[in-house]
């Protein structure tokens, strides 16, 4: 919290203090701990990142193509103010597996952006926007990997004064 000190003089002497509470500053956080390991038979709106009273919601999507819709599952418990949620993915039996839905991992954001590339299994990366304060935004790239989505890629951007996106690259593999 930031306060200021005004002083006046007029026909008496006062002092008046305005307080104000910094909304551009947060705490971080770390993400929630998911229930099931990936790649392990998971039943959606149960399994994920969930909180102990969840609040679910499908938002199901086909990521590979072939006519069937993945389950993707969100708690809205756990989505915070900024409209950033955890989305639980679950993909069918693989060749040989148990036949059960399969936890593939959470995608962080408030925004998901299925993109044109593949990883395994042909499954589509994807894209998530994290709302950061201050109109910055984290942009987290996932790629389906041995039975499940993996961040390949992070970018932090805030928005530039001709409303483009200025980033700066955070990919591990550029360190």
């Amino acid at each position: 919290m930031r306060c200021l000190l005004i002083l006046a003089f007029a026909a008496g002497s006062f002092a008046l203090v305005a307080c104000h509470r910094d909304t551009g500053v947060t705490t971080p956080r770390a993400t929630p701990p998911a229930s099931v390991q990936v790649g392990a038979c998971a039943t959606p709106g149960r399994d994920g990142v969930m909180s102990a009273q969840p609040r679910v919601e499908r938002a199901d999507r086909d990521l590979n193509g072939d006519g069937t819709r993945e389950a993707i599952v969100v708690d809205r418990a756990l989505c915070t103010g900024a409209g950033n949620c955890y989305w639980n993915v679950f993909v069918g039996p693989a060749a040989g597996a148990p036949d059960c839905l399969r936890y593939a991992g959470t995608f962080e954001g408030g925004a998901l952006e299925p993109l044109a590339s593949k990883g395994d299994e042909g499954m589509a990366d994807v894209r998530g926007y994290w709302n950061l304060p201050g109109g910055r935004l984290m942009l987290h790239s996932y790629r389906f990997v041995r039975g499940g989505y993996r961040i390949v890629e992070g970018l932090v951007c805030k928005r530039a004064g001709d409303d483009k996106l200025d980033c700066a690259d955070m990919s591990p593999n550029e360190q």
